[in-house]
């Protein structure tokens, strides 16, 4: 597939001589891994989950046209796979059975599987210290506590929150339903330092307002995009290539690493429909295997420096050469 287009800035678009924004010297190549969080930037192709995406939409857009005979077309330039013209997968399915990994269409890219990210503690420390405002503290410490989406937990109005029950509501994302989740005691004393500042400051105050509001006036709901062009600045400013996505990953790691917490507790959490889908969260990470590594490495240069010192030879029993050689009776 072609190279993806360079679009210029928003607030030059429509401007004669539009030219796309220079690339910063101390930025990485263009899908290249980040230096600090190693996961792959954006390259300047499109990716293969996009590239399918796109196929699938062709795909049926021709369909649909096809089977409602609203236009001259003969035949789907996107078609599918010749084990599949003459059905849909998994047709008669067995629900004792596992779904086969089927290949929809003949062009259709095979996508790789995605492996969750987690924020280090030490890479999560520097990142909340690049945070300008009590606002920004809150919203990470409740992302990623709760596990919650982005989209989620900025859906929160003042009456969701309860910091006696330690609780904050949210609207989920596919089903719309309202759900309480627990946070950690932190997240609460940071909503509190912004609620205090941002009233002193005349935002609207009343248990139906949002909760979480723009930092300057006039006074708007924050939105996903101005929040996560807050997390932007902050990879910035460190270097790095985290998502708020990567956020729900961290806490989810946590919880599952806890010996204490209940596979079934994390999955309502997290509103997953199938527990299966935490499988991926209890392999180790790229990182957890490098680090393994290098500590066994340690402990063998370790017993090199240092071997255990050697077994000490046993002795003879005194009282029983005395009675073999015949020695001196008391």
């Amino acid at each position: 597939m072609d190279a993806e287009p360079v679009r210029a800035h928003w607030r030059h678009r429509g401007r004669p001589n539009a030219k796309a924004p220079a690339r910063r010297a101390s930025k990485a190549e263009p899908g290249t891994p980040n230096l600090v969080t190693g996961k792959p930037t954006i390259g300047k192709k499109y990716a293969k989950s996009t590239q399918a995406h796109c196929e699938t939409v062709l795909r049926t857009f021709y369909d649909f046209h096809l089977d409602n005979n609203s236009s001259s077309l003969l035949v789907n330039p996107f078609p599918l796979d010749r084990s599949r013209r003459r059905g849909r997968a998994n047709a008669h399915h067995n629900p004792l059975s596992e779904f086969r990994n089927d290949r929809k269409g003949r062009y259709r890219p095979t996508v790789p599987e995605r492996v969750p990210r987690r924020i280090p503690d030490d890479k999560y420390t520097e990142v909340f210290a690049g945070l300008r405002s009590h606002r920004d503290r809150a919203l990470l410490a409740f992302w990623v506590s709760t596990g919650a989406r982005a989209s989620e937990l900025l859906t929160s109005s003042e009456r969701d929150v309860l910091p006696g029950q330690q609780l904050i509501g949210v609207i989920r994302k596919g089903t719309q339903e309202y759900q309480q989740l627990p946070a950690s005691p932190d997240a609460f004393v940071w909503l509190r330092f912004y609620q205090e500042d941002t009233w002193r400051k005349g935002a609207p105050r009343g248990r139906v307002e949002p909760l979480w509001w723009t930092l300057r006036r006039p006074w708007r709901p924050l939105n996903y995009h101005a929040a996560r062009a807050m997390f932007v600045r902050v990879n910035e400013l460190l270097g790095s290539n985290w998502t708020l996505h990567d956020l729900r990953h961290t806490a989810t790691f946590r919880m599952t690493e806890d010996p204490g917490m209940s596979l079934v507790y994390v999955q309502h959490i997290l509103a997953h429909k199938y527990q299966t889908t935490l499988q991926k969260y209890l392999n180790p990470s790229k990182d957890e295997v490098i680090t393994a590594g290098l500590a066994h490495f340690a402990r063998l240069e370790q017993r090199r420096q240092n071997p255990p010192p050697a077994p000490i030879a046993p002795a003879y029993n005194p009282e029983s050469l005395n009675v073999l050689f015949g020695g001196a009776r008391v």
